[in-house]
């Protein structure tokens, strides 16, 4: 028996077409023009499609996430075993990141999208989709959280990346989960599901902004982000985690008042906590009370911490920054 497996389309590129007159596209396509679209897909699964949102992703905010995840939980409880969400790609890589924080089911939340509008020759969407829904359909994905499924590969939602600007193959990560081969997913290992955050309905997004030092700026920012109301504060910094002196003394400064996290600009690779003790570097930033990002980059350190001070439970930020399966002694 085919399972069935449920479309949530929020809009972007692969939802996008032409006005008449304007400019540009929009996104207008419907959930159910979307699966018109896909030869053979309807032989995945016995699928269902609803719009839940048309817009660019850049207006997906964490309320209308909470939203997706409890109507998630209700398609769940009526015997959907898997979902797919169709999105903008410009924030995938946070929104995938948040659903698979605060999805607490077992079924697999596959998130993709397109780079190429329907309007263009040879769009991407349609297959994306039908890998995507090849993903939800599969028994090997129950209980794996949330991955996004771009370009015939997977990507587990707390590492994947968007990496450029307009290629079909602008989506990675440092360990890829599998890949498409003729229609069916192959998996090299199963993703490394964390903690569900629980959060309260209506709980604000808090102020924590990413401040990212350049050559020789002035932490006049850090500063200004507090008076202004951050109640967490996330840096970008060079190499492994290192900053001048001069930021240094101001980040330890917030720390004092706010958390502190410090992540790399690199976007790859973990901070260090170890290596380098000179005076701005991992050693001197963790004593003066900054916490680091671990295996997050910025972006996803930001979401993190934020959702963790909604859930007031900033505390354990460590435990979820680091994604390794076993942490060495």
């Amino acid at each position: 028996m085919k399972p069935r497996v449920e479309i949530i389309a929020l809009g972007g590129t692969i939802a996008s077409k032409p006005r008449p007159d304007v400019k540009g596209v929009f996104p207008d396509l419907t959930a159910q023009d979307l699966l018109g679209a896909v030869p053979g897909i309807s032989e995945l699964a016995h699928l269902a499609a609803r719009t839940f949102a048309a817009v660019p992703s850049v207006e997906i905010d964490v309320a209308l996430l909470q939203s997706v995840v409890k109507l998630i939980a209700e398609r769940e409880a009526d015997g959907v075993q898997g979902i797919v969400v169709t999105q903008g790609t410009d924030t995938i890589e946070e929104t995938a990141y948040v659903l698979d924080l605060l999805h607490g089911g077992r079924s697999p939340i596959i998130v993709t999208g397109a780079m190429r509008n329907p309007a263009l020759p040879g769009p991407d969407g349609p297959a994306n989709l039908f890998a995507a829904v090849a993903c939800a359909a599969d028994p090997a994905f129950q209980g794996a959280g949330v991955v996004v499924v771009m370009d015939d590969e997977i990507h587990p939602a707390a590492w994947v990346q968007k990496r450029d600007t307009s290629s079909v193959g602008a989506f990675g990560s440092p360990a890829p989960l599998g890949w498409i081969a003729e229609g069916k997913p192959v998996l090299y290992a199963q993703p490394h599901r964390q903690a569900q955050v629980r959060i309260s309905d209506g709980a604000s997004l808090p102020f924590v902004p990413i401040l990212k030092p350049g050559l020789g700026e002035q932490p006049l920012l850090v500063a200004a982000a507090i008076d202004c109301g951050a109640t967490g504060l996330v840096v970008e910094l060079s190499g492994g985690g290192h900053a001048s002196t001069a930021w240094a003394d101001a980040l330890g400064k917030a720390a004092a008042s706010v958390p502190v996290i410090f992540t790399s600009r690199t976007r790859g690779g973990r901070v260090l906590n170890r290596t380098y003790g000179q005076l701005g570097a991992e050693i001197d930033l963790m004593r003066r009370g900054l916490i680091p990002g671990g295996d997050l980059d910025a972006l996803k350190a930001r979401l993190l911490l934020s959702l963790l001070l909604m859930n007031g439970a900033a505390e354990h930020f460590e435990d979820y920054a680091n994604l390794s399966w076993k942490e060495a002694a």
